[in-house]
């Protein structure tokens, strides 16, 4: 018998990093060029991919910095009007693994607070960069999420046990693999490159019936043809007939029922 919902052989959940220009003002404050090309994001990329999701019905997740929300809060509107799931992030896009105590619970107070403005309790939390810092699981779970994404030990859902201590959270686990930013930035590789790597990966979870997790960023992936070939590759998926795509919400809430 299998791990997913009734009539499905594996689960697929979409997610996107929507950074904008959030990491770019703390790292490279006087950069306004790389600046702007985090803004092609709110202006260009988010109305292109909740297109493309609206014709092929899909449901994702988007993980929002604080700083996201609190600069384009319409384009995070209009998110929510689509129906996806938004997850906390950060507020600037922080390497949580370099701060204090203090300025981590600041980090996660300011973040919540941008979402709270347009009537968001997000469940699900990833941190930037998927950095941590060895008290960060303590904070999420102060916070009161239910789901956490950002370990690679697994390529199924699972729940997540820190210091061999029970959590209560699920870990929807990731993938430096499946993330479109070494793709497209770290290794300038082509559309078609990354589809070669991606699509077998996802035959095999297939096969198998595991778990494909996909982190976007849309101002990596919303240029035109590499929105292309993520269309390509989604409609790869959906011929199966037997692939649950699945919010984040989604799978932690059915792993629990699964497991807890």
């Amino acid at each position: 018998m299998g791990f997913w919902p009734k009539g499905y052989k594996c689960c697929v959940n979409l997610s996107f990093d929507y950074d904008s220009d959030s990491a770019t003002i703390w790292r490279t404050p006087l950069d306004i060029v790389n600046q702007s090309r985090g803004r092609f994001a709110p202006n260009v990329a988010i109305p292109r991919i909740l297109e493309m999701l609206d014709r092929h019905e899909l449901k994702a997740t988007f993980f929002v910095p604080g700083w996201t929300a609190d600069r384009y809060p319409d384009s995070v509107k209009d998110i929510i009007k689509h129906g996806h799931e938004i997850g906390a992030h950060g507020y600037t896009h922080e390497r949580l693994g370099e701060l204090s105590w203090e300025i981590e619970e600041g980090v996660f107070e300011r973040s919540l607070s941008a979402l709270k403005k347009l009537g968001v309790k997000p469940e699900g939390f990833r941190a930037p960069y998927w950095l941590i810092s060895d008290r960060t699981i303590e904070r999420i779970k102060q916070f009161g999420f239910s789901y956490d994404s950002d370990f690679m030990d697994n390529d199924m859902p699972y729940m997540l046990e820190w210091r061999g201590n029970p959590t209560g959270l699920v870990e929807l686990p990731v993938e430096w693999m499946l993330d479109d930013w070494p793709q497209y930035d770290t290794y300038k590789r082509s559309p078609e490159e990354a589809y070669k790597e991606w699509k077998p990966e996802f035959e095999g979870i297939h096969r198998l019936g595991r778990y494909f997790g996909l982190t976007c960023h849309p101002q990596a992936t919303g240029r035109i043809s590499r929105l292309d070939m993520l269309e390509k590759l989604l409609t790869d998926m959906e011929e199966k007939g037997d692939v649950w795509f699945a919010t984040g919400k989604e799978v932690a809430d059915w792993t629990r029922k699964k497991l807890a």
